[in-house]
């Protein structure tokens, strides 16, 4: 089988006031503190996370 793609994405804005559905989502995400980083599987569902919360990460 193939290797899977990947995606990096960082956390690089803070969640404090922001919507209760964002930091839901950054948590879904495996982010914690301000400059935390996850390698994650490129699937459509990650992909709609990190466009939800496009304004605090971003994808390396």
């Amino acid at each position: 089988m193939a290797d899977k793609k990947t995606l990096t994405v960082k956390l690089v804005r803070s969640v404090a006031g922001t919507r209760e559905s964002h930091r839901a989502t950054v948590r879904g995400l495996g982010l914690r503190k301000l400059g935390s980083t996850r390698v994650l599987e490129d699937t459509p569902a990650v992909r709609g996370m990190i466009t939800k919360v496009a304004y605090l990460v971003q994808v390396i």
